[in-house]
């Protein structure tokens, strides 16, 4: 009884939190939207292979993921929505971000997030094996201090922590990456490149591991489409998965200032 208590609470201090969010939103737009805009966007990916920088938490087959976000001054609101093609939910994130800094050369956030993973189980029920539909809870917090080496060009860490709150699944990880973003590598008047490669270190409970990845993304001019792959390889771990994963995906972005005119 105990459990689905706190599960039940678990959603509804996340339904609480996007719909504080936004009504904040709203009064801020009646309030003081001539001065400070209000933008609200997101982005749609289909993939052939759904990835996770958590290997227990990748669903290793085609996928849709529906990402949003509505942010003033410093503060956004960024939920995930993932699923299965077949419709069958993935991860829910409902993040929280805040630019803690911004300079010219210091970029510097922080954020946090409950979170929903689902997973399928098999379960003995009157005799039969059943594939049963089960969501584990977690809370998450982040902190990415960022460099600006050059134009286009930044050096930067990311940490995470994760707690999970079900008794059988991971209760602790610590991610660690050292990150690089090149972003506008030109291949012609209407063409470019984003590459972002990292190493990082995962530490899940009582096993871990070393990794390395890389984000590359083809983008033309003025479009909202673009072309994307994660690669992602193995250093040395004791933590269950593939050496090697990799996808391919489509994404839509969209986005615009609301000002209140």
């Amino acid at each position: 009884m105990k459990f689905f208590k706190s599960k039940t609470l678990f959603i509804k201090v996340s339904t609480f939190c996007f719909l504080i969010t936004l009504a904040q939103v709203a009064f801020s737009q009646q309030a003081d939207s001539t001065q400070v805009p209000i933008y609200v966007g997101g982005a749609v990916n289909l993939t052939h292979n759904g990835i996770s920088l958590l290997p227990s938490f990748s669903l290793g087959k085609p996928a849709a993921m529906f990402d949003l976000v509505v942010s003033r001054k410093r503060l956004s609101f960024e939920p995930q929505f993932r699923f299965a093609l077949e419709g069958k939910p993935w991860n829910f994130l409902f993040w929280w971000r805040y630019k803690l800094l911004r300079t010219s050369k210091w970029a510097v956030n922080i954020g946090t997030h409950p979170a929903i993973a689902f997973r399928e189980r098999t379960y003995l029920i009157n005799g039969e094996p059943k594939n049963v539909m089960i969501s584990q809870r977690v809370l998450a917090t982040e902190f990415s201090p960022n460099y600006n080496v050059a134009k286009n060009i930044s050096l930067g860490l990311y940490y995470l922590y994760a707690h999970g709150f079900e008794f059988d699944a991971t209760q602790n990880i610590h991610f660690l990456a050292l990150r690089s973003n090149f972003s506008l590598i030109r291949l012609s008047n209407q063409y470019y490149l984003r590459l972002v490669p990292q190493v990082y270190y995962l530490k899940m409970d009582s096993k871990d591991g070393f990794y390395t990845n890389a984000n590359i993304t083809l983008a033309k001019k003025n479009s909202p489409i673009t072309i994307a792959s994660i690669l992602s390889k193995t250093i040395q771990t004791d933590i269950t998965g593939k050496d090697f994963v990799w996808n391919v995906s489509v994404n839509y972005a969209f986005g615009k200032n609301y000002n209140g005119k």
